[in-house]
């Protein structure tokens, strides 16, 4: 076995640390009534700092994913911490100014980018750590995405309460700064070939499977085949979907099942957890079912959710299967990178899910508008939910389709070996 002077579960702490920082974005919402209350400024021009920054994250995600490649973690990791940490500090300077424009520019476009960059970086990286794991390496990192809105809600809370809104953003950007650079230190890449203790030995007795890539494709190769937009396809509808029942959740759970707001908050909250339970869960099981199962299981449960939410009045059903829907919502993001591991291989990784992620950016912005336009020509959230479920039996084809690209690679694969 080959030496390393890393420790990857300290790697994957690292990761952790990086996306529980970058995650608070999820926490937005906490400005939105202060901001509201201080400059009169409406909710659809709270909302759109938020929005910015979903965008420039795909962005970013996209165009320096080769960044991540060519100079590895450790300084993509560094640079997502500038970004993020000015962006979030800056955002103290614009609400002292008193200027929304400022806003938007750092938390929104510098915010965004350390966002795409601090997302990628970490993930690519953990893959090749986890050879023998890697949905569950990748849902560990993803997994602190999920949660960190649980972590830092209260903590901004307190923070608006007793300081105020410009000096929270100081402090928070000074916070996370500290910790993604410190949690960048440590991520390295392993050396060409590692394997973890005893895996080789666990390989040549027959007791475990080497990781099998169907191919080692650059991101410009990979952009060029089917298999790459069947990804993007299913991650766009899976997101999508998500998405507008999160933008739409408290309003949802009022008009189905005839809660109050303060328990429709509560509601979210709660179930929010599973948001981030399904980020580690589903992509733990796909180490075990595979990714194309895995897929295939998000839509088909998420087709009967979707048809049935708008027609359930039993509260502690409709709780259940928001409870589901959420779980596959997070779960989608976190296989995706093990998936992109499994049929293109580690060369790129990071680049090729940057291009991914492409379809994030995409989705926040089609989910939430969309589920708007049907409430507001209809009345109703239930014609949007039919929808999403037809949506849905268009990505369980999608998730089948793939399969047939996948045998045939397996079969040319098989047949390369049997030449050589």
């Amino acid at each position: 076995m080959e030496k390393s002077t890393k420790n990857r579960w300290l790697i994957a702490v690292s990761a952790v640390g990086i996306h529980i920082s970058i995650g608070s974005v999820y926490a937005w919402s906490n400005f939105t009534n202060p901001l509201k209350n201080m400059f009169g400024w409406s909710d659809s021009e709270v909302a759109l700092t938020f929005s910015i920054a979903i965008l420039f994250l795909g962005l970013s995600a996209a165009f320096l994913g080769h960044f991540v490649e060519k100079h590895g973690p450790r300084k993509s990791g560094l640079l997502a911490a500038a970004f993020f940490g000015v962006g979030i500090a800056g955002s103290g300077l614009a609400v002292l100014a008193e200027s929304k424009l400022l806003l938007y520019f750092f938390y929104g476009v510098l915010g965004g980018i350390g966002l795409g960059v601090g997302y990628i970086a970490p993930v690519s990286t953990l893959v090749k750590w986890f050879p023998d794991r890697r949905g569950l390496a990748t849902g560990l990192a993803i997994m602190g995405f999920g949660f960190a809105s649980a972590i830092s809600s209260p903590v901004m809370n307190y923070l608006i309460t007793n300081y105020g809104v410009s000096n929270t953003f100081f402090t928070l950007g000074i916070a996370y700064f500290t910790i993604m650079t410190l949690s960048s230190i440590y991520l390295e890449r392993p050396p060409e070939g590692w394997m973890p203790a005893g895996f080789k030995e666990k390989v040549a007795s027959g007791k475990a499977k080497p990781t099998m890539d169907l191919s080692q494709l650059t991101s410009n190769e990979a952009v060029k085949t089917r298999r790459f937009w069947y990804l993007w396809m299913m991650l766009f509808i899976n997101v999508t979907c998500g998405i507008a029942i999160l933008a739409v959740a408290k309003p949802l759970a009022m008009e189905s099942i005839g809660i109050d707001l303060v328990q429709a908050s509560a509601l979210v909250g709660a179930i929010g957890v599973f948001n981030g339970l399904g980020r580690i869960g589903w992509a733990s099981i796909s180490d075990y079912i595979g990714r194309p199962n895995t897929y295939t299981t998000f839509f088909v449960l998420q087709i009967g959710l979707f048809m049935l939410l708008p027609h359930t009045t039993n509260a502690i059903l409709f709780q259940v299967m928001l409870a589901i829907i959420y779980t596959c919502y997070g779960g989608g993001f976190a296989s995706i990178p093990a998936y992109i591991g499994d049929l293109f291989g580690t060369k790129q990784l990071g680049a090729i899910h940057g291009y991914i992620l492409t379809a994030w950016a995409a989705a926040g912005l089609a989910g939430p508008m969309f589920v708007a336009y049907i409430k507001d020509t209809t009345g109703s959230y239930a014609g949007s939910l039919t929808i999403f479920a037809a949506l849905f039996v268009i990505a369980l084809l999608v998730s089948l389709l793939i399969r047939i690209d996948i045998a045939k690679l397996m079969k040319q694969k098989e047949a390369e070996k049997a030449v050589s």
